[in-house]
């Protein structure tokens, strides 16, 4: 029986097989390859693949203003990048330059402007690159065994570059933002003698202490996503999900972020899973930590480092830099930093204003034409005119104004700064006045982490660049949200008769307890607008947050060692609030706000000590009264 179904099975193919008609050939008219032209452009584009010492190459894309190649006198400024040089290079729906570099990370009117030949790289593991992909690839050592890292990728790609470029000035200069700018600080490590200058813009420097992962040893979860996405594969084609409109709601439904990263299945990417092994600021972290590994040695050549004073995902990184560097008076004459009133990556924008927030000039084209352009112009073109551009340029809020400094923090030649404690006193008044009895008087407030404060109006957005694009201004976002919660302290001044100027990081002072055995600490410094704002009525009573951040209470006493608190027992917590350069006007209140979560930015803390907050438990979150003594204080960098 089987065989006749088999035979009537065959009959049935062959006969279709003679019954298919046959058609004349139609040939497709898209080339099997596709060559463009460049009739009429005013730059050649070429890319090639640049081998390392390792053998591995580097997908790289070279962009050529015809310019440069009647003169073969031309520097080149180039970016290393995990987002795709293709994508930074490759509009050609415009035959000009300036039209390909539209986007993240290029400054085009410096660029065009200057006539540099443009260089950007994907980094090893990423898109066209070769190799392997490591999250902010350590340097040779400890945590990197292997002979190659992103200094000596760097410094093999502009060797090839001043080889084989013939019309460059044989000059290289690299910038870059985040990620981007994290490349640039490795590129300063042992460079390349072809290499003059580097410009480190937002960059990535502690994961740790202040800026991707953790602050002060919270961790920062919403940026689970970009973990994902980033690792995940190496074009970035796996995407993040959610199933919540509010981002408020799908953490919440989670609890854990270890809970949310495994139900994404994120444990199959590897730097997940030494973030989920390293929750303490332990040599891991310590040992990548960039600041610290560029203040071993001099600076061998010239760097810009650029710093957004509301930057909400890198606020920590430049002035840590700095400030590590600043210390070897070695480094004086090399040393520049730029301080805007910016959000992450606004730089190379008009940034005339941040949201509601306006500057009252285009302060990022002012830094890019007057600032950026000039540096770059004195160390990489040949025959250069002299550079006129300040140590330390920043942008004074409040007032307005660019200001021109020898030195940060500093104020000026005939002033000083003073640190003086602004006490968080009884009735929720701010105070210049020490309390006698540091724990005589005190404020309190049930914090429940089945309800966390928002640290922003809800729905809360995903982290994102994609319209409608409001992530990047969450810093300025009007704090009236926060003040009017029963879970949040507001301290706030008299209205000021004279103008007040801080300059510097804030220092936390907070004497506080807990009912609890862990705990998280919030304290934002803010301006609050006079009731009414003739030129701009929607800011009538605006509370701006000119400094804030968050602490986790288990690192009290060491960032590497997580220790329960003492419960019910007032104990100091310091920390250090983020760079401010502002001045709180006439008319205008300083507030401090008080809180203990900031959701879904940052993990909920639990309130009850467990070894590892990733794994802690739907029972292991309680409600805790938190107490803020009379000796609380925040210490200001006032100037005189």
């Amino acid at each position: 029986m089987k065989l006749h179904v088999i035979a009537l099975a065959l009959l049935v193919t062959a006969c279709a097989a003679q019954e298919k008609p046959k058609y004349p050939e139609y040939p497709s008219e898209t080339p099997a390859t596709l060559t463009p032209t460049e009739t009429g452009f005013d730059y050649t584009r070429r890319v090639v693949m640049v081998p390392m010492r390792d053998g591995v190459k580097l997908h790289t894309v070279i962009l050529i203003p015809k310019a440069a190649t009647a003169v073969k006198k031309a520097p080149i400024l180039m970016t290393r990048t995990p987002y795709s040089a293709d994508a930074l290079t490759a509009n050609r729906q415009s035959a000009h330059l300036g039209a390909a570099l539209y986007g993240y990370d290029n400054a085009v009117d410096v660029i065009v402007g200057g006539g540099y030949i443009r260089v950007v790289q994907d980094i090893r593991g990423k898109y066209g690159s070769e190799g392997d992909n490591i999250m902010n690839r350590p340097v040779h050592g400890p945590l990197n065994p292997t002979p190659v890292d992103e200094a000596t990728d760097t410094y093999d790609t502009v060797d090839w570059l001043v080889k084989n470029i013939p019309e460059s000035n044989g000059k290289v200069g690299t910038l870059g933002i985040s990620y981007d700018g994290f490349e640039p600080l490795m590129a300063a490590y042992h460079p390349h003698p072809a290499l003059k200058v580097t410009v480190p813009m937002n960059p990535m420097v502690d994961g740790w202490m202040g800026d991707d992962w953790f602050h002060n040893g919270a961790f920062r979860q919403q940026n689970l996503s970009y973990i994902y996405e980033q690792e995940g594969g190496r074009s970035n084609e796996y995407k993040w999900w959610s199933d919540a409109f509010d981002e408020y709601d799908f953490w919440m439904k989670a609890g854990s972020a270890g809970e949310m990263g495994k139900r994404h299945g994120v444990e199959q990417m590897g730097f997940w899973r030494n973030i989920l092994a390293h929750p303490a600021y332990d040599d891991w972290w310590q040992q990548q930590a960039v600041d610290k590994l560029l203040a071993k040695e001099p600076l061998a050549i010239p760097m810009m480092l650029v710093h957004s004073l509301w930057d909400q995902e890198d606020i920590y990184g430049a002035p840590a830099v700095y400030k590590a560097l600043a210390a070897r008076p070695e480094n004086k004459g090399k040393l520049f930093l730029v301080m805007g009133p910016w959000h992450h990556g606004q730089e190379i924008e008009e940034a005339s204003n941040m949201a509601s927030i306006r500057w009252g000039s285009a302060t990022g084209t002012y830094f890019m034409k007057k600032v950026l352009l000039p540096f770059l112009d004195h160390y990489l073109k040949d025959n250069a005119p002299p550079m006129d551009v300040a140590p330390v340029t920043a942008f004074e809020t409040g007032t307005n104004e660019w200001r021109r400094l020898k030195s940060w923090p500093a104020c000026g030649e005939t002033c000083s700064i003073e640190k003086k404690n602004l006490y968080l006193g009884k009735g929720l008044k701010t105070t210049w006045a020490a309390p006698t009895n540091k724990v005589a008087e005190f404020e309190e407030y049930v914090s429940d982490p089945a309800k966390p404060v928002p640290f922003r109006a809800r729905p809360n957005q995903p982290i994102g660049y994609t319209p409608p694009l409001t992530w990047v201004n969450w810093l300025v976002d009007d704090q009236r949200e926060a003040s009017g919660r029963p879970d949040v302290l507001s301290y706030v001044s008299e209205p000021l008769t004279e103008p007040m100027k801080i300059s510097g990081q804030p220092l936390v002072k907070l004497l506080a307890s807990t009912s609890g055995t862990d705990s998280d600490w919030v304290v934002k410094l803010i301006d609050v607008y006079p009731d009414e704002v003739a030129e701009q009525p929607e800011l009538g009573g605006y509370q701006l947050a000119v400094s804030m951040d968050i602490f986790r209470g288990r690192y009290r006493e060491s960032f590497a060692t997580a220790k329960p608190i003492a419960a019910d027992k007032p104990l100091e917590y310091r920390w250090e609030l983020p760079v401010a350069n502002h001045v709180f006007l006439p008319g205008h209140r300083i507030m401090v706000q008080v809180q203990s979560s900031w959701f879904p930015l940052y993990d909920r803390n639990p309130q009850t000590f467990v070894p590892n907050i990733f794994w802690a438990k739907p029972g292991d979150y309680t409600k805790a009264t938190q107490r803020i003594y009379s000796g609380s204080a925040v210490e200001l960098p006032v100037v005189k």
